[in-house]
C-alpha cells in the first residue's frame, strides 16, 4: 500500500508506504479546534514509511508537536521528538480513506451525544494507556 497526501496550497506533500500501525478518532478539544469538527480521524505509522517534502510549522501540544503548512494551515501531522511514530491526519490524504477504518476513539468523554460509538473500537474516556495516538 502506497498513499500520498499534502496541505491545500500544495507546498507541502507526503507518501506513505505500507498499512498504519493504528487508526483512530480523537474528541478531544484540541482535535476539535484544530479540524474544526467533531473529532478528528488519524492513523499512525512508523515515521521510517513517511516521506515528507516541503517547510512545516509546528505547534507544540500536550502529545507532541503538531506540523502544519505555515503557508496555508493545513494540519498534517503530529509526532513527539525522538519518537519513531507519524500521527498523520487523514483528511489530507489525495484519496479518500475509506479502507481505513477506526480501531479506537479517543476522548469520547468529549464525544458528541449525537455521535455513537464506532462499532468494533476500542473506547478510551481519555488517551490510550499506551504511548501515542
Amino acid at each position: 500500500m502506497t498513499l500520498t497526501g499534502g496541505c491545500n496550497c500544495g507546498q507541502v506533500r507526503y507518501q506513505i508506504e505500507g498499512a498504519p500501525l493504528r487508526v483512530g478518532l480523537c474528541h478531544c478539544a484540541t482535535c476539535r479546534k484544530q479540524s474544526g469538527s467533531a473529532f478528528s480521524f488519524f492513523a499512525i505509522w512508523p515515521r521510517a514509511r513517511v516521506s515528507l517534502s516541503g517547510e512545516l510549522a509546528c505547534w507544540q501540544v500536550r502529545a507532541g508537536g503538531e506540523r502544519f503548512c505555515p503557508t496555508c494551515g493545513s494540519q498534517l501531522f503530529c509526532w513527539e521528538e525522538g519518537s519513531d511514530e507519524i500521527e498523520v491526519k487523514l483528511g489530507t490524504l489525495d484519496a479518500p480513506p475509506s479502507a481505513l477504518v477506526p480501531s479506537y476513539e479517543l476522548w469520547t468523554i468529549r464525544r458528541e451525544n449525537w455521535l455513537a460509538p464506532q462499532e468494533g473500537c476500542a473506547q478510551h474516556a481519555r488517551d490510550r494507556e499506551e504511548k501515542g495516538g
